[in-house]
């Protein structure tokens, strides 16, 4: 544990050093927030029906999919894709340390480190200038908070279940050029679930895109009540354990028959 808790740990020291790039995604995160702000409430202006959520909550549903972008698990890590291409990756194989933590904590730290950067200034400009609502209570912040940490563990095992079908697609840009369109729409960053067609919600409360973000959201604007916490977390619990559980057996799969060339 400690050999994973240190690539971890390694991992977010060398993503904290990319500052510009950070800089230079805040400040598109924050237009593109203000952007879907503004069609938001245009439609909202020529709605002939009331909306499932109010504008102030889909506002804030907004604002919160910016603020956690990096959450969503829509890339991969390039270096890893750059080991598994050219052969490096045996190298990994000689560690001791199973193959699957490690794509696992580097994963999670790709996920978490952006978004930890990036959050609080959005949090900051959009609650003090544009409409970003504080939670509705503060047990709402809390399980905000909680549901957050369990969609970065869901997130991140999306993200090593992709990392390993590498083995199979060597070049992964079908996967990679599919996957930011599935988990942008699904998970709610683009359109808020509760705005989908009635007849789409069946389908879209049982897939797991929808605890990476939309999950968290309703905890925080309030349209999932803290009463029924429980549910919801386990929702991203039970998926995130399945992605896990899947990516060790396909993970386990891909060693028995993998071949590296060369030497």
């Amino acid at each position: 544990m400690n050999g994973y808790f240190a690539i971890l740990i390694i991992r977010m020291k060398t993503l904290l050093q990319y500052r510009a790039a950070s800089f230079a995604g805040i400040c598109t995160q924050l237009f593109w927030a203000l952007l879907n702000a503004m069609i938001l409430r245009a439609f909202y202006a020529g709605a002939s029906f009331a909306e499932p959520i109010s504008l102030q909550q889909a506002v804030t549903f907004v604002w919160l999919g910016q603020a956690l972008l990096p959450v969503i698990p829509w890339s991969i890590d390039k270096e890893i894709e750059a080991q598994v291409k050219n052969g490096n990756v045996a190298y990994e194989l000689i560690r001791p340390l199973h193959l699957y933590g490690l794509w696992f904590a580097r994963s999670f730290a790709l996920r978490s480190i952006p978004m930890a950067i990036r959050c609080v200034p959005i949090f900051v400009i959009g609650g003090l200038f544009f409409g970003l609502s504080a939670p509705v209570s503060w047990e709402a912040g809390a399980m905000f908070g909680l549901s957050v940490a369990l969609a970065l563990l869901l997130s991140s095992s999306m993200t090593t279940l992709v990392l390993i079908s590498l083995f199979w697609t060597i070049s992964g840009e079908g996967v990679q050029r599919l996957l930011p369109h599935f988990t942008l729409l699904f998970s709610g960053t683009l359109v808020p679930l509760p705005l989908f067609p009635s007849w789409m919600q069946s389908f879209l409360s049982l897939q797991p895109f929808r605890g990476v973000m939309d999950i968290p959201c309703r905890f925080y604007t309030g349209v999932i009540p803290v009463s029924e916490a429980g549910f919801y977390l386990g929702f991203q619990l039970s998926w995130a354990l399945l992605f896990i559980l899947l990516g060790r057996w396909l993970m386990s799969r891909a060693m028995k028959n993998l071949v590296i060339q060369g030497g």
